[in-house]
């Protein structure tokens, strides 16, 4: 049985184990989960993600409670099924479903996870990067699955449901080391139907648009049925090459202009450089280069970037982490990242 030390390094270590525990079918105990955390030891979003790939694999499970600082992973071989889990709190439901989504490569048949809880909420990204950013640019590269969100569940009360469909994928090297020319930009505006004569979703997305002279703009506005009130924009950079995803949450007493301005300014950062991915997607890219090889550039090595470099080596795919004048550069094994 494979030990990781999971003090350094949050619920991602617990996901990107759980996930490869299940590929490789090697058994893996995550010590001090969340050591160096405030409230140390699994959270609501952490048990429902060991949940949901332990359901698709049918592991056997210990410390998959809320406080517990230990956990076993035993799997068995992937097998599809539908699954749902209920994260029971604001608990993002999109880094749940970065623990199965690398599981579709062992399917051969379709899969559904259902998971109920927090669509667009702190700590994570909001479920439109999801949806907008990672699946597209995966897609790209042989993964195979689609998102539907049922219902938005902000902060406080969750409350929202979205459904990952997974199909048998066979994915191919991560080609996003050059972005190329900028096409165009998306905005996407959300927000609880309570803002609507507020006009919340609107101002978000034309104060994103009339800021970004870059590229052609355009915008989608969604009004929820949610649980309590919240908005999110998610601004997309949608490259020859590539794509980027930039966000904000809107904040009692905010007003939706100041919102939009900060995932603008991310934006405008980003699009400074010449990196390919974001910062969020290039410590979720780990786990697709190791399963496939391939090469990508981000603006920094975040310290997410090197512990799931780290999880991912235990399991003997050690990826390579090489920091560059501006940036990053992630590859699989084998890649060869100083060809470039």
């Amino acid at each position: 049985m494979l030990e990781i030390d999971g003090d350094d390094g949050g619920g991602q270590v617990v996901r990107t184990a759980v996930a490869l525990s299940a590929l490789t079918g090697e058994a893996v105990r995550v010590t001090e989960v969340r050591g160096d955390r405030p409230e140390p030891g699994m959270r609501p979003q952490h048990v429902a993600a060991v949940e949901a790939a332990a359901a698709l694999c049918s592991a056997t499970v210990d410390g998959a409670s809320e406080g517990a600082d230990d956990l076993v992973f035993r799997p068995d071989a992937v097998r599809a099924t539908d699954v749902a889990v209920d994260v029971g709190t604001a608990g993002s439901v999109a880094l749940v479903l970065d623990a199965v989504l690398p599981l579709a490569t062992a399917l051969s048949a379709p899969a559904t996870v259902t998971v109920t809880g927090g669509t667009d909420v702190e700590w994570a990204p909001p479920i439109d990067y999801l949806r907008r950013v990672k699946l597209p640019l995966l897609a790209a590269f042989g993964f195979d699955a689609e998102l539907s969100v049922e219902s938005r569940g902000f902060y406080p009360l969750g409350g929202g449901e979205v459904t990952l469909r997974l199909r048998p994928s066979s994915p191919e090297p991560v080609a996003v080391a050059d972005r190329g020319a900028l096409r165009r930009v998306e905005v996407h505006s959300v927000a609880d139907g309570r803002l609507a004569d507020a006009e919340v979703a609107e101002r978000q997305a034309a104060a994103a648009a009339e800021a970004i002279e870059a590229a052609p703009v355009g915008t989608e506005t969604t009004y929820a049925d949610a649980d309590c009130a919240g908005s999110s924009v998610v601004l997309v950079a949608v490259y020859e090459g590539s794509r980027a995803g930039f966000t904000a949450l809107g904040e009692a007493g905010r007003p939706s202009e100041a919102v939009a301005a900060d995932a603008v300014e991310a934006f405008r950062r980003f699009d400074g450089g010449d990196a390919a991915v974001d910062r969020h997607l290039a410590d979720q890219l780990q786990l697709p280069l190791a399963l496939a090889g391939g090469e990508a550039t981000a603006p920094e090595a975040t310290a997410h970037v090197e512990t799931n470099r780290s999880v991912v080596a235990a399991f003997g795919n050690d990826p390579v982490v090489e920091r560059r004048d501006g940036g990053v550069r992630l590859s699989g094994p084998g890649s060869g990242s100083g060809s470039g």
